[in-house]
C-alpha cells in the first residue's frame, strides 16, 4: 500500500530474482537528476521501479490455499524503505 513498493508472482529461483533486481536497476537506476527530486525527495527511481512491477496482484485460491505452480511465490519489493507500509488482502468469490 505504498507507491514505492511492488508485488508480483514469479518463480522462486535465486538466479531469476537476481536477474529481476538487475533488470529493475538497469531500467530505473538511482540518479540525482530526476525531476521528482526537486520536491526534496530522493526516491525517483523507487517510483519508476514500482511502475514496472506494479502494486497489486491477483492470485488464485482453491480450497482455502494459494493455487500456484510448484515454483511460484508472491514477491514483495520495498524500493524506498523509509516509510511504514501496510498490506491489504481482499478475497472475492465463493
Amino acid at each position: 500500500m505504498h507507491i514505492t513498493a511492488g508485488i508480483w508472482v514469479n518463480d522462486a529461483e535465486s538466479g531469476l530474482i537476481a536477474d529481476i533486481d538487475e533488470w529493475l536497476e538497469t531500467l530505473a537506476p538511482f540518479r540525482r537528476d530526476y525531476r521528482h527530486h526537486r520536491t526534496g525527495e530522493t526516491n525517483g527511481d523507487s517510483h519508476l521501479k514500482s511502475l514496472l512491477v506494479h502494486h497489486e496482484v491477483m492470485v488464485p485460491v482453491t480450497a482455502g490455499r494459494l493455487d500456484f505452480g510448484p515454483w511460484q511465490q508472491v514477491y514483495y519489493a520495498e524500493f524506498d524503505g523509509r516509510r511504514p507500509k501496510r498490506v491489504i488482502i481482499k478475497a472475492m468469490g465463493e
